[in-house]
């Protein structure tokens, strides 16, 4: 059952005389891209006017991460402001083509599991997030805003769909990690499973050979005009830049003719590319129907970039581990009048704060009853980046083996980074010195080691994260 919400706010500041219009929120969650992935974050390979002018024009964080290194526990956090430690969403969700089979008596799997080898057992992952957490598009419904899901969900299989979800449209979202293909009908014809053989749920073919951003920018701008008349709620969950890779090959071509970098693939350069031309799609039919000025934009990533396709550098490593590189992202947010163009922010944020940014901006309660682990951004983004969230630390949990040296939590707090490996040695970084992670303290700072393994522990509790436990069958 959900939670109903409080309106009484938003009725009175909405419904009086002169009122100003209710504001339009566009959500951007690209899959996979990586922290370096954009000309104004500094690629020399990389092309992207749009988001380049969207940054010019509103605030860019520098210190911005997604609430895990790979993608559904981080839309997970996005969609609910609450950490994946609490939700139980901590690893990516298994599709059912990958044998992510729905129980019969439909509740989630609990208990453990692991190998005779490993020195713990690890909590099974979900394979959907719970109907009964509240979504953006539930907090935003009561006040009357009409919401639309497009691309990549990734949380769940039909029952939790979107539009199970809150969402009034649903255009792709399905239990898909990944498209079986870019070009339309968007599918693999010769694949074992029905469903990849069919394409996308909710994305039935229309054009073939379209490329899928193209499509996405398509029903994104059909929706708008649409809607612009209503205070609407765009989700806009590009399924690029993840593979597989595949681009156009007209944007590919120009791209393999630029000098290289230590980026240098140039089909995921046009892939890149596709997903700025989408946001930019967005952005021109805001402005065609005068309601760019109160349409607030939130444009991100869901992970790190995936090494190989593309390059994290100055950052270590990239998508699916614990450093930089797997978890810092992109982060652009205009808000025209609140946010002062050309703004750049280092306070760290994560994935959690948009659900509370957005509810404070609406003028809209939090959920009754729901514990939100984020921190609105209203009064930083107002002051020009000038007021400090006085935030404590952000937390990180993924209690699986997928990397050497397995498990492990994070800390940050200011420019201190601790990742408790649970089957590895502590590590010990300062950010503001050490950028790239290259330097190890934790033999030399035992103190703050402790220090900061102690709150990191504390906060596990609270949220009653799953923790790794030791295995009793290990040889």
């Amino acid at each position: 059952m959900k939670v109903l919400f409080s309106t009484s706010i938003f009725l009175l500041l909405t419904l009086g005389l002169g009122a100003a219009k209710p504001l339009n929120f566009v959500l951007i969650l690209v899959d996979d891209l990586g922290w370096m992935d954009l000309s104004c974050q500094g690629s020399k390979y990389y092309e992207t006017p749009h988001l380049d002018r969207l940054a010019s024009e509103g605030m860019r964080f520098t210190d911005a991460y997604a609430a895990c290194a790979v993608c559904s526990p981080t839309r997970a956090a996005v969609q609910t402001g609450r950490y994946p430690g609490r939700l139980g969403v901590t690893d990516w969700i298994r599709s059912r083509f990958q044998g992510g089979k729905i129980p019969a008596n439909k509740k989630n799997p609990s208990g453990y599991t692991g190998g005779r080898n490993r020195k713990f057992m690890v909590p099974k992952n979900a394979l959907w997030m719970e109907s009964s957490e509240v979504t953006i598009a539930e907090l935003l419904k009561p006040a009357g805003y009409v919401s639309c899901h497009i691309g990549k969900w990734h949380l769940g299989a039909d029952e939790w769909y979107p539009q199970k979800q809150g969402y009034d449209f649903n255009f792709g979202g399905c239990d898909y990690g990944q498209p079986p293909n870019y070009f339309d009908p968007f599918n693999q014809p010769k694949h074992r499973h029905a469903m990849i053989r069919a394409g996308i749920p909710h994305l039935p073919s229309r054009k073939k050979g379209q490329y899928l951003s193209d499509r996405e920018a398509e029903e994104a701008v059909a929706f708008i005009e649409k809607h612009k008349h209503k205070p609407f709620f765009l989700n806009m969950d590009n399924y690029a830049v993840h593979t597989p890779i595949q681009a156009k090959t007209e944007v590919t071509a120009k791209y393999e003719k630029k000098p290289k970098t230590n980026q240098k693939s140039a089909k995921y350069a046009a892939m890149v590319e596709s997903v700025d031309d989408c946001a930019g799609r967005i952005i021109e039919t805001l402005e065609k129907h005068d309601i760019a000025d109160r349409t607030v934009i939130i444009f991100t990533s869901d992970n790190g970039g995936l090494l190989g396709p593309t390059n994290n550098a100055p950052l270590r490593s990239g998508k699916g581990y614990a450093y930089e590189g797997g978890i810092r992202v992109p982060l652009i947010v205009k808000w025209p009048g609140t946010v002062k163009a050309g703004t750049t922010s280092s306070e760290p944020v994560t994935s959690v704060d948009y659900f509370p940014t957005i509810a404070e901006a609406a003028r809209l309660e939090l959920p009754e009853g729901v514990e939100i682990d984020g921190t609105s951004l209203m009064d930083h983004l107002e002051s020009g980046g000038k007021k400090s969230l006085n935030r404590k630390a952000i937390y990180w949990h993924f209690p699986h083996y997928r990397h050497n040296p397995g498990p492990y939590s994070i800390i940050r707090e200011g420019p201190w980074k601790l990742i408790h490996f649970y089957d590895g040695p502590m590590e010990l970084y300062n950010l503001k010195d050490d950028l790239g992670e290259k330097k190890n303290l934790a033999s030399s700072m035992p103190s703050k080691v402790k220090e900061l393994d102690a709150r990191l522990l504390a906060h596990l509790e609270s949220i009653g994260a799953k923790m790794p436990k030791p295995n009793a069958e290990k040889k």
